[in-house]
């Protein structure tokens, strides 16, 4: 090798070290903000606190929203890294009580109960249709998240949604899965409701094969800073799909602008949920 070959190889390398990581390779990954993680009670004995927030670094995520069936599995996530953890409060105290839980009187007191022992930033994710969200007990969790200045994450279609803001046109709302609505009804509830925002979780029909289904991809531009993505965690097997499911989530990322990308990815959950964890714990 002649002196300039050896002088152009080190003015290569000094070049290389200075450049950002993300420019040298794909090791550094965006930093995701996930909004819909459980750690239920048929996930404990199979998978530790630790194990569990170590799958979810490896993914990417660095900070995600946390509820469980029962509330035990979102305060054992929070012990083990109360940095990663931001709690959100399940009316589910075991499974099976997703239909049935809004016809529950002693929901309220149990609600009560945790809500003056720990800390959260929303009630949820809890399961609605349509006019179950005018029932009594809705009604008394609708009351207590106001009290509290909790968000509530629900998983509902847009007439539910609607009927919660009847109630409290002042709610802030994290609507799981954007209720699995098409885009055109999506659009229209976020420019009616400003405190309303949707997580993306599983919602792979609308962007595959590299095109996205009609609608949404004017609709993420139009509403950058409304969407969050979630892995939901909701059984145990999809802990073994994290990867996968990532995968999805960033080729979506990565057919958007880079700034609609970031909203999406990290800052949004960021804004509305961890900031708002802040400040409540002030």
């Amino acid at each position: 090798m002649n002196r300039r070959q050896n002088r152009l190889q080190i003015l290569a390398l000094c070049i290389i070290l200075t450049l950002p990581t993300a420019v040298i390779g794909e090791t550094k990954q965006q930093p995701i903000f996930d909004a819909h993680i459980h750690y239920s009670h048929d996930v404990w004995d199979a998978i530790t606190p630790q194990d569990a927030i170590r799958r979810l670094r490896e993914a990417g995520i660095v900070r995600a929203l946390v509820s469980s069936s029962s509330d035990e599995g979102t305060r054992k996530l929070y012990q083990a890294d109360p940095d990663f953890v931001i709690p959100a409060l399940r009316p589910y105290r075991k499974r099976g009580t997703m239909g049935s839980w809004m016809h529950d009187k002693s929901i309220i007191p149990y609600l009560k109960q945790r809500l003056n022992s720990f800390r959260y930033v929303a009630i949820g994710e809890f399961h609605l249709q349509g006019a179950q969200a005018g029932l009594p007990v809705v009604r008394e969790v609708i009351k207590l998240a106001s009290k509290h200045q909790l968000m509530l994450h629900v998983h509902s279609d847009a007439e539910a949604i609607r009927l919660i803001y009847e109630q409290d046109p002042k709610a802030h709302i994290l609507w799981a899965h954007a209720g699995f609505e098409d885009a055109s009804t999506v659009v229209e509830m976020l420019d009616q409701h400003k405190n309303l925002w949707a997580d993306l979780s599983f919602r792979w029909e609308i962007y595959t094969n590299n095109r996205f289904l009609r609608g949404w991809k004017a609709l993420l531009l139009a509403h950058p800073d409304r969407f969050m993505l979630g892995v939901d965690t909701y059984e145990p097997q999809r802990w073994l799909k994290i990867q996968s499911t990532m995968d999805w989530q960033r080729s979506l990322l990565k057919a958007l602008p880079d700034h609609v990308a970031q909203a999406i990815a990290y800052d949004n959950g960021n804004r509305v949920i961890y900031d708002r964890f802040v400040k409540l714990g002030k």
